[in-house]
């Protein structure tokens, strides 16, 4: 069944049966048009209008509800039953705000967010050592943004995304992401590795996500405190170039949101499989950012589930 589905998954060579290019080319038209419509919008309105459709989203979208509230079940057990519905009511109305700043993104500057003392000093140290930083991070609160305050504050950053199911809305949010100043890789380009090498060698900060489950090669690592699939790929990157891994994200801080960044380490001599440890080290702290706002992280995210559509 994996085999006759990649036939008709763009990302793995495959092509759209009929019905899905009809479905998929409503969808693009139906997206472009919201995304121009609600581009002529004041950035407030559509903060206001993001988080509406988030909660709308919240009541109609049954499933994604549902998966999201088993796994703030299984990952924070100490929360009651309203405090978990609670928390992924905030959770989808957060992901709407999201959605809204990056449609205004799209016709003026980004508004930047603020980066804890240190922050910048700690990635800094790190591209001193001249061979290119791997900085794993997570889809924590509004991450376009994220990106685009590290590039404002000098970083050169080059990121890994994921491909969308429709290449279409890579170049959507791609020019966005351009507009801010933040390079891209994607994770499937048949020259991903090349590219790569080069950003490291040219003294790049290769951002990684990390978080979302994704068609990677992937090891099952803690996560929230649950074993999940997670990409070894950065780890092994990390080890093979001796570049240094500095997690970095946004947080909830003493003085709110904040952009953070930890630099973690992992010795070959360390452990029987350094990029696994490595790995579980980065997925500990990631954990720990989420679950100092766990409002802001996608818990509809598949990130546990058996065979999730990714």
């Amino acid at each position: 069944m994996s085999g006759a589905l990649s036939l008709r998954d763009v990302r793995e060579g495959g092509r759209w049966s009929g019905a899905q290019q009809l479905k998929n080319d409503a969808i693009f038209v139906a997206a472009t048009s919201a995304w121009w419509l609600c581009g002529r919008l004041p950035a407030r309105a559509l903060a206001l209008l993001g988080r509406a459709v988030g909660a709308m989203g919240h009541a109609v979208l049954a499933s994604e509800r549902s998966r999201a509230i088993a796994h703030v079940r299984r990952a924070l057990p100490e929360l009651t039953e309203g405090q978990a519905r609670a928390l992924v009511r905030a959770c989808f109305r957060q992901l709407g705000i999201a959605l809204g700043e990056t449609v205004a993104a799209s016709r003026s500057p980004v508004a930047l967010l603020t980066m804890s003392e240190g922050a910048l000093a700690t990635i800094n140290s790190a591209r001193a050592e001249g061979r290119g930083v791997i900085l794993p991070s997570a889809h924590l609160g509004p991450w376009e943004r994220v990106a685009a305050t590290l590039v404002a504050r000098g970083v050169p950053l080059v990121t890994l995304v994921r491909e969308s199911y429709d290449p279409r809305l890579d170049v959507l949010l791609g020019g966005v992401r351009a507009a801010a100043g933040v390079r891209t890789i994607p994770r499937g380009s048949p020259h991903a590795a090349i590219r790569i090498v080069r950003a490291l060698r040219a003294g790049d900060v290769l951002g990684a996500p990390m978080d979302l489950r994704s068609r990677v090669p992937s090891a099952p690592v803690p996560f929230l405190g649950l074993s999940a699939p997670t990409a070894i790929g950065p780890a092994r990157i990390a080890l093979r170039s001796r570049a240094p891994v500095v997690v970095c994200s946004l947080e909830r801080t003493g003085g709110g949101l904040t952009i953070t960044a930890t630099r973690v380490h992992v010795r070959a001599s360390d452990a029987l499989d350094p990029a696994l440890e490595l790995t579980r080290v980065i997925n500990d702290e990631l954990s720990r950012r989420i679950l100092t706002a766990p409002e802001l992280w996608p818990w509809m995210h598949p990130r546990w589930d058996a065979h999730p559509a990714l």
